[in-house]
């Protein structure tokens, strides 16, 4: 019999770690289960916490459980939940024995998300290992691997669908939509605004400044601190004024009395001034896009910024002045990029210019895979995703726009001094999807089509209840890439989707982004289709 170390990273937040521990215990328990019926052990390498979780639930932490453990030993890093992947990393990087990482399907916590964000963290940093997923453990996929795993240190995925990119045959106008982006991005530069790098241990998502430059993109490095004490500065009539013109669009809001669980007035107020003070920061600094942290640091001095990043991504949003009274890009999105995603940043920067250029939707934001389930009402056959993400969705793309969209309060367990999501049903439509990611010290991109689908408002219902029901949705159908393919090939937890008008324009703006990326020297590889 071989004995198996098990170890879970979790959230830096312990409310997370103590509400989320249950699903965790029961994915450990199944995963054992199946272990000890192929004749393995499983070790724990580190305790059920007091607190009442069990949980790596910091970088110091994490190293000191290494320390603990076996170097050669096969590894299982199980994860029900979100999890921060920094908490075991440099534990990951110097391990020798053979590495698994493990994910319950389930879109209750993020545990897909978590380890998806774990696996690119894993590819970034140059550290083998394979990964496996599964809704009970007790499927012929999961099984089969799993053995596979256990006897050659190793698991073979179907990776069939993904080709380089070796470039495509452009008319005139489109090589010079091509030429003419990637000469102005060369000689005018552009400043990725970051207001604190490295959100919830994300390693995956921040871009090495030498593999930017080359590009043209350069970093601002900026503080949520600026931030916060910006958006205090914004008078209340400025806050009252964007309130009122998001209310003059339709958006509604599900307001309560009580600060700690519910969304309030005073909160939003709070969002639409840090709205504000984005617009006008981006502007002095001349950033084309920004990324705001907020999950930590922020989340403990003010509401949420869902709102914010949502009003940001979209063309249609409120008029903010400059200290001269002047509109700052009026009509105009001010690119957002959720979680300081860098990756997520630039493929944002490159659509926006390319979507513009096209005269095509420029309303873009990434997603997490959080889950996908087959469509249990029986209208489609195919398999359909949820793209799930709290913050950074416009409303553009939501059935609807603003008055197809609500705002309810984050979850207290995340947001302790709340704030408005804005919650919406992505409308159906063709779709590109792409990620840039940073392998082997160089930028890559993924990209396909894809499909945002109508479904019953009772299997939406359904999906949306599984996940997190206060945040907007995508009901996703990825082309010519299986549910398998995309979990064993993705370098990250998050996806980047945009709109085209038609499935011409749609694939048009595939070629056109591809051979920008291509030219700019980004490894491309094309996916399903």
């Amino acid at each position: 019999m071989t004995e198996i170390t098990l170890i879970a990273s979790g959230d830096l937040r312990e409310s997370a770690n103590v509400m989320c521990w249950p699903a965790q215990k029961a994915m450990e328990d199944g995963l054992t289960e199946v272990l000890a019926d192929m004749g393995h052990s499983v070790k724990r390498a580190h305790p059920i916490k007091p607190a009442g979780h069990g949980f790596i639930a910091s970088q110091r932490e994490g190293m000191d459980v290494f320390r603990g453990i076996d170097p050669q030993a096969p590894l299982i890093v199980a994860e029900a939940v979100w999890q921060y992947s920094h908490h075991v990393l440099a534990g990951l990087t110097s391990h020798k024995g053979p590495i698994l990482t493990v994910a319950n399907w389930s879109g209750q916590w993020p545990g897909l998300v978590g380890m998806l964000n774990l696996n690119g963290s894993l590819i970034k940093a140059g550290v083998r290992f394979s990964t496996l997923w599964s809704e009970n453990f007790d499927d012929d996929f999961f099984l089969a691997g799993l053995r596979e795993w256990l006897d050659s240190g190793s698991v073979t995925h179907d990776l069939s669908h993904v080709r380089p990119f070796e470039g495509a045959d452009l008319g005139a106008e489109d090589r010079n939509i091509v030429s003419a982006i990637a000469d102005d991005l060369m000689r005018n530069k552009v400043i990725l605004g970051v207001f604190d790098e490295g959100c919830m241990g994300m390693f995956n998502a921040i871009i090495p400044d030498e593999l930017l430059m080359p590009l043209g993109v350069f970093k601002e490095r900026l503080s949520q601190s600026t931030l916060f004490h910006a958006a205090t500065q914004v008078p209340e009539v400025e806050a009252r004024a964007v309130f009122d013109w998001l209310k003059a669009r339709g958006l509604s809001f599900d307001f309560g009395p009580d600060h700690a669980t519910d969304l309030t007035e005073a909160q939003v107020i709070d969002q639409c001034r840090m709205y504000i003070a984005a617009v006008r920061l981006a502007d002095e600094f001349g950033c084309e896009a920004i990324g705001i942290q907020y999950q930590q640091g922020l989340k403990d001095l003010m509401p949420a910024s869902d709102l914010v990043e949502g009003m940001l991504n979209n063309d249609d949003r409120p008029d903010v002045v400059d200290a001269d009274g002047q509109p700052i890009r009026p009509g105009e999105a001010i690119v957002h990029f959720n979680e300081v995603d860098e990756c997520a940043g630039l493929d944002a920067v490159l659509i926006n210019r390319v979507h513009r250029a096209l005269g095509q939707p420029v309303e873009t934001t990434l997603h997490d895979l959080r889950w996908g389930d087959a469509d249990r009402s029986g209208n489609r056959d195919d398999f359909v995703w949820v793209f799930e993400i709290s913050g950074a969705v416009p409303p553009a793309h939501n059935v609807g726009g603003w008055a197809g969209s609500e705002s309810l309060r984050q979850p207290p367990m995340f947001f302790p001094n709340g704030g408005g999501t804005l919650k919406g049903i992505a409308k159906p439509g063709e779709i590109i999807w792409s990620r840039i990611f940073v392998e082997d010290g160089a930028l890559h991109m993924d990209i396909g089509r894809g499909q945002a689908v109508s479904l019953p408002e009772a299997e939406t219902n359904r999906r949306s209840a599984s996940t997190t029901p206060e945040w907007p949705v995508m009901h996703g159908v990825l082309t010519g890439v299986s549910r398998d393919q995309m979990m064993a090939r993705h370098r990250a937890n998050h996806i980047q989707v945009v709109y085209a008008n038609s499935a011409d324009e749609a694939d048009r703006a595939l070629a056109i982004r591809a051979e920008l990326a291509r030219k700019l020297g980004i490894s491309v590889n094309i996916c399903g289709i």
